[in-house]
């Protein structure tokens, strides 16, 4: 009797998968993806395995249309945890939670307990051992080890059986989805060389120097794969220089992609667009989580883009350092689907010093993982180089070690592009930090928070050059408050910009004087690029740190913290900038915090058992390793506090009604999504519920998309100038906000 993995409604059974086919294509496939660390093995077993409880005739009846909720994947589960001894719980888990995620263990186990052992079909033979593979041979296998391939073997079984489920179904329906070439080609070695060709003859001594680092830093392209840091000055083309190496170092050891992560969402869209302009856009995909694009299902781009976004099967990827790390550690399909194409790609973290404090060692653990047993190179690149590597001084087990610097000579680097001085002016209240922008006709004020920064911009509205920028803007809003600002400041026109930290994510912009709130060295340096960037200035550009007094002007606790430690490192420094300076300024935050610090976030249920530290939880998994993968995945959050999008509706920066009413005729979320995307707010979910509770936001097509898209109905709450006000919405308390 024919087994079937798929069927297909109102076409004959001669039409629908045969469950044997549909096993030996995700099997073939997930060899495939595991071939890089070694895992073909172990993945093409999770690919035969599966589906093993399809073969139940209550499964083969709901294939046929009768309503029963029967499961499937405890059957191949079960088989493989009595199979393979230590190694079995662990290969289960990947089968067990192929359609949801990896499961905590003891959890896992308790279920396969109800399950009865299949019986094999004959076209499927199982191994009587599976011999260690890549990450798991060794005298010593560490606990992280295991778990981490444990992930990305899950990774190769979810994405295959995805892909290939796709495919059969495609195939039915007469539909095809054309890939993209997924790997770096010499075409695009070729556009890069092209776009930078003729930066030879660039004038001015700034320019002149970005050059010879690029130079420079593709020289270096030959070396062996492995950890690197890139440690360029802002305003030293370090965005492009990273791009070059990164595409000349893949094409060289015959690695697959690119990936670029980024800090901010803010500037996701910004570097995929200067990549896509050096390389052509449908060469490189932007991937942040604003929407979810799981609805894409109405147009051949839009599904290639879900695809792209899930599994990052392209040359090259930007993407946010949230992203990128929660993927690492995540135990849901959706997430982890990605991890198998790290390997064998190069890895450049941006702005490498924003990677959280109290999840610092997990993240280095995963970098070095990925460095040392999967092929990837990493590339960690900032203006100001955190402590990272035990050479440096940092004083944990997960401490990188060989790490290669790229650029040529970063002391002497700093010294010829310092185009700033940093004074320390010490306590400021409003009043005396508005008269100081009223006395500057160009100057950018940033400070630690949003409320800050809209009662400061109050206080200078009615200047002449007056404006604010903000997270609470809409993308376009900021965008056309971006490009006032840098249209004025080249025709020496009054600008008086005032901002919060948003400004230091990589924007493009040159203030002759730079007022920035007391906060860590590395984002005192990160204000001092938005001073005297391009070196026009006859003398040094001025970045004066103050303190500042004024109520509702109290940074976050973290950002005071590391306030304390900056204002020492300034006093105790002729350049705080320097590098040195710059170092003793990460020792001492790492130093001071401690080394559980560096890894405090809690594992477990509200109702216990907890553990602190993700490093400790996974090493003290006892030799059955036992991981509580759904724990771990949930602890690990780089952002404490998750958001959601609320859509601005008409004036100045909302969507106009009429653009909204043509959306209404759009089939499927991915492109109503990219379409918002230029009138979203990020905002914290309980503010987004309070919104629509209070009447003051409503779902859009809830019918079709549940609470995807909310709408801001009251147009007064969004300010023209400062963005999102809902101070001014007598029935939500958020002044805070």
């Amino acid at each position: 009797m024919a087994i079937y993995a798929h069927s297909v409604t109102d076409r004959p059974t001669s039409e629908w998968e045969l469950l044997e086919e549909h096993a030996a294509a995700v099997a073939a496939r997930a060899a495939q993806f595991a071939a890089s660390f070694g895992g073909s093995d172990a993945a093409a077993l999770l690919g035969w395995a599966h589906d093993l409880g399809k073969m139940k005739p209550r499964f083969q009846a709901k294939l046929s249309g009768v309503q029963n909720g029967e499961p499937h994947s405890g059957e191949g589960a079960r088989l493989l945890q009595n199979r393979f001894g230590t190694l079995g719980p662990l290969l289960a888990a990947c089968v067990a939670g192929h359609h949801s995620g990896l499961p905590d263990l003891n959890d896992m186990a308790r279920r396969l307990a109800t399950v009865h052992d299949p019986v094999l079909p004959g076209w499927m033979s199982v191994p009587d051992e599976l011999a260690p593979f890549g990450p798991l041979t060794g005298d010593t296998i560490s606990h992280f080890s295991i778990q981490f391939a444990i992930r990305m073997l899950f990774s190769c079984l979810v994405d295959a059986d995805e892909l290939e489920t796709a495919a059969f179904y495609d195939a039915i329906g007469g539909q095809t989805v054309t890939r993209a070439p997924s790997t770096l080609k010499t075409a695009h070695r070729d556009a890069f060389d092209q776009h930078t060709a003729g930066f030879a003859g660039a004038k001015g001594a700034v320019n002149v120097l970005r050059t010879q680092i690029l130079t420079h830093v593709r020289a270096q392209a030959a070396q062996r794969p492995g950890l690197f840091s890139l440690t360029v000055p802002t305003g030293g083309g370090k965005t492009l220089t990273s791009l070059g190496f990164a595409i000349d170092h893949a094409l060289t050891h015959g690695m697959d992609r690119v990936i670029h992560v980024i800090p901010y969402t803010s500037i996701v869209e910004q570097t995929a667009g200067v990549f896509g302009s050096v390389l052509g856009s449908g060469e490189v995909v932007e991937h942040h989580s604003t929407f979810d694009w799981d609805g894409v299902d109405d147009d051949e781009d839009l599904r290639r883009l879900r695809r792209v976004t899930r599994n990052w099967d392209a040359p090259v990827i930007v993407t946010t350092a949230v992203q990128f790390f929660e993927s690492l550690f995540a135990a849901r399909k959706r997430r982890c689907a990605k991890l198998h194409n790290l390997a064998r790609a190069v890895i450049v973290i941006d702005e490498a010093q924003t990677m959280p404090r109290k999840l610092l060692r997990p993240c280095l653990a995963a970098i070095g993982e990925l460095a040392r047993h999967y092929g990837a190179t990493v590339v960690l690149s900032t203006a100001t180089q955190p402590v990272l590597t035990r050479a440096a001084g940092l004083n944990v087990p997960e401490a990188l070690d060989d790490v290669r610097e790229l650029a040529p000579d970063p002391p002497h680097l700093y010294r010829t592009l310092r185009r700033t001085r940093v004074v320390d002016v010490g306590p400021m209240d409003d009043e005396a930090l508005a008269t100081r922008i009223a006395g500057a006709p160009q100057v950018l004020a940033i400070v630690n928070n949003r409320r800050h920064a809209r009662t400061l911009f109050e206080a200078v509205a009615e200047l002449p050059g007056a404006r604010h920028l903000s997270t609470v803007m809409t993308p376009q809003h900021r965008r056309h408050v971006l490009a006032e600002v840098r249209a004025d400041l080249l025709q020496r026109r009054p600008v008086r910009l005032v901002s919060t930290s948003l400004v230091e994510a990589g924007v493009d912009v040159d203030f002759p004087l730079v007022l920035r709130a007391a906060a860590g060295i590395d984002s005192i340096a990160q204000a001092a690029g938005r001073c005297n960037r391009e070196g026009r200035l006859s003398n040094l550009g001025e970045v004066v740190v103050f303190t500042p007094t004024s109520e509702g002007s109290a940074p976050p606790e973290e950002v005071g913290q590391m306030a304390e430690i900056g204002a020492k490192i300034l006093a105790a420094s002729d350049d705080p900038l320097a590098q040195d300076a710059v170092s003793e300024y990460f020792r001492a935050l790492f130093w001071t915090q401690g080394e559980d610090a560096l890894d405090a976030a809690q594992v477990g249920p509200p109702e216990g058992p907890l553990t602190r530290g993700l490093m400790t939880e996974i090493a003290g998994s006892g030799d059955a390793c036992t991981f509580r993968f759904a724990q771990i995945a949930e602890a690990f959050r780089m952002i404490d506090q998750t958001q959601g999008p609320v859509i601005v509706r008409g004036g100045r920066w909302g969507i106009a009604d009429n653009s909204l009413n043509d959306l209404a005729y759009a089939k499927g979320s991915g492109g109503i999504a990219r379409a918002l995307q230029p009138y979203i707010v990020s905002i914290p979910h309980h503010v987004r519920h309070e919104l629509e509770a209070t009447g003051a936001a409503s779902l859009w097509r809830e019918d079709l998309f549940g609470r995807e898209f909310l709408l801001l109905d009251h147009e007064t709450l969004y300010d023209d100038r400062a963005g999102l006000r809902l101070d001014r919405f007598d029935d939500v308390g958020f002044m805070n906000f």
